[in-house]
């Protein structure tokens, strides 16, 4: 546990800067700036939605790379059957041919889940944050003793503490609300995103391989785990959570609809909307106006091309002597 608490605390003291810096970045903002109430709880958790936007927006390269290895594990899964049929009696044979596919076509499946396991040490910074820091009035880095207490004792709608939890809400029944719609939201949110992911953004013959049960899986466990687990959250880090997941699913609902995988229903409608549109400006798409310049072209007859006139020792010449049998009366009289 020695070596394991040096690791944790290696890790996550760098975070506890980045974290406590941007959050009292926020409150500086709201509460100097914009003169809102600093030891509102309105101000933490707009200080904590700005966390929130400020990490998300940092994470945007590893989401590309994410959406990118995600759209190439789809569009290899039948080369991945053809595989699993070929080296299906041959397990080490079949490991090797996959990822050589992988090497291949520059696909990391573990690239995926890059941006998640980043967010784990800052949501875990956070949740220390909150449950203990804020709690005790213990300050932390740029997270001064003052600020913490104020975090700490800090309420939303003057009845919710953001410290406060679903199953530690001191018996008030407005922190148990709350709460449950923060779960609520964060759990359906994170449904929503899967589930946007596979209806709209996964090719047909993807749907089937092994790739897409591992997705049908996180459609309903990650969901459960976030609804079980978001109970023992405190009210603020529900907020993070939540926001986190809003992003996550605008972000990929914008990259579907500009960038989607070839051969889904995601690429079909955005055929449909670019031929709209071409048309409401009174352009064809460019494919349609080959097809209507090549198809008269192809409908109109061949002209005969005219032998050009000859005088008659020339076409005696290119002719050569006719044999007797063809030779005609004209012929004889030449």
């Amino acid at each position: 546990m020695g070596i394991l608490g040096d690791i944790g605390h290696l890790i996550m003291t760098p975070l506890y800067y980045v974290i406590s810096a941007v959050l009292v970045g926020w409150h500086w903002l709201f509460s100097e700036v914009l003169q809102m109430d600093p030891n509102a709880g309105g101000t933490w958790v707009l200080s904590i939605i700005g966390l929130t936007i400020t990490v998300r927006a940092a994470l945007i390269p590893l989401f590309v790379k994410q959406i990118k290895s995600s759209r190439n594990m789809q569009l290899i899964q039948p080369k991945v059957k053809e595989l699993q049929k070929k080296y299906g009696h041959d397990r080490e044979r079949l490991a090797q041919e996959t990822m050589k596919l992988y090497k291949d076509s520059g696909t990391n499946p573990f690239a995926s889940c890059l941006p998640i396991l980043i967010q784990m040490p800052i949501f875990l910074a956070l949740f220390r944050l909150l449950d203990h820091h804020a709690a005790n009035g213990d300050g932390i880095h740029f997270l001064t003793d003052e600020l913490a207490k104020s975090f700490g004792e800090s309420e939303l709608f003057g009845v919710v503490p953001l410290s406060a939890t679903f199953l530690d809400n001191g018996g008030s029944a407005a922190v148990q609300l709350v709460a449950a719609l923060l779960v609520v939201a964060m759990t359906a949110t994170t449904f929503t995103t899967q589930r946007q992911l596979m209806s709209k953004n996964m090719p047909a013959d993807a749907l089937s391989g092994p790739y897409a049960q591992q997705q049908k899986i996180l459609l309903y466990v990650l969901p459960v785990v976030f609804a079980v687990g978001g109970i023992a959250f405190p009210i603020g880090v529900l907020f993070y959570w939540t926001t986190s997941n809003i992003w996550t699913m605008g972000q990929q609902f914008y990259v579907i609809r500009n960038n989607p995988a070839p051969g889904t229903s995601a690429a079909k409608a955005k055929e449909d909307r670019d031929r709209a549109k071409a048309l409401k400006h009174g352009k064809a798409p460019a494919a349609e106006v080959v097809a209507e310049v090549e198809e008269p072209t192809e409908r109109r007859p061949q002209q005969r091309q005219q032998p050009k006139k000859q005088s008659r020792e020339q076409r005696k010449k290119s002719s050569g002597p006719r044999p007797a049998t063809d030779q005609s009366p004209e012929g004889e009289q030449q």
